[in-house]
């Protein structure tokens, strides 16, 4: 995250890093997406396909998080002044939308085909998905390291790991396909992984779409910021707070601050961005102070 970057070399050091576990989670799930899409549709089975389609969109959303990761590094230019870190926020709305349309599709074939059940192949099944397994719990470990300090490198980490119990679901329902012989099993379990895709997907659409808005983001309290300004020592009054997020990381905030005794401190300004940093993860924070009597006359207009 950019607000990482101050700590030099140490800093620079863990973005390789995770650079590196980035390009091979996106190398190993592509050709997992590829292999798992095939056999999915040489075995007819629906849970394959949806878990093909979900690993898709977790290969955007690896991607998504290796490009804000990126950006958060690239400098503001006199064109776009606050850099391009806002394009993350785009991404994820179209990451959303895209995993929602292709998830929309597959659940309506295996509605169909519960109705009309398809002959599986649970032995092919079994083993694409334990391969899924396998390949999800790997790319996982990659960023167990940073996961506490990086909300890029945690939200990874999330989605694999449980990118790999959905890989378990689909390797169960082929065993219990081979036992039973009920067909309705895999069309039942292409519609679980459906639910759960649509339930983990729809607060990221919420979310991403606020944040275009530049809707608060969340986790930030408005009136507990502004309790918080008001309660620092020279103020008497704040307004014209404004809290909207640069990126899918980054947090900017605007105010003004009406000060009893109108005079620069410049320790003051900076112990007060630092707490806002600290409390709040506001990493960007612009202040204009006013004297009590420029702020009457202002409110009078």
């Amino acid at each position: 995250m950019p607000r990482n970057k101050t700590h030099g070399n140490h800093s620079h050091s863990h973005g390789h890093s995770h650079g590196r576990a980035f390009a091979v989670g996106v190398a190993l799930n592509l050709a997992f997406v590829a292999v798992e899409a095939v056999y999915g549709v040489l075995s007819h089975s629906m849970a394959l396909l949806s878990d093909a389609g979900h690993n898709l969109g977790d290969v955007l959303g690896l991607l998504l998080a290796w490009g804000a990761m990126r950006l958060a590094q690239w400098q503001p230019t006199d064109k776009h002044t606050y850099g391009l870190r806002k394009t993350t926020i785009l991404a994820a709305l179209l990451n959303a939308l895209f995993l929602l349309v292709v998830t929309g599709g597959l659940s309506w074939e295996a509605i169909r085909r519960l109705a009309n059940p398809v002959p599986v192949e649970p032995g092919v099944v079994i083993w694409v998905a334990s391969i899924g397994i396998v390949i999800n719990a790997v790319t996982a470990l990659m960023f167990m390291r940073g996961r506490k300090e990086d909300l890029n490198i945690r939200g990874a980490f999330l989605h694999m790991t449980a990118d790999a119990v959905i890989s378990a679901g689909v390797a169960i329902s082929g065993g219990l396909i081979a036992v039973t012989g009920l067909l309705w099993i895999d069309p039942v379990v292409s519609l679980v992984i459906g639910v759960t895709i649509i339930a983990g997907t729809w607060g990221l659409l919420r979310e991403s779409a606020s944040l275009i808005l530049d809707a608060v983001p969340e986790g930030i309290d408005v009136e507990a910021v502004r309790r918080f300004l008001r309660e620092q020592p020279n103020v008497t009054d704040v307004h014209h707070l404004h809290i909207w997020g640069l990126s899918t990381t980054d947090v900017a905030m605007t105010v003004h601050l009406v000060l009893a005794k109108h005079e620069l401190d410049n320790d003051w300004m900076a112990r007060l961005r630092k707490d806002l940093h600290d409390r709040y993860g506001i990493v960007h924070v612009t202040i204009q102070l006013e004297g009590e009597l420029l702020s009457s006359i202002v409110s009078r207009k």
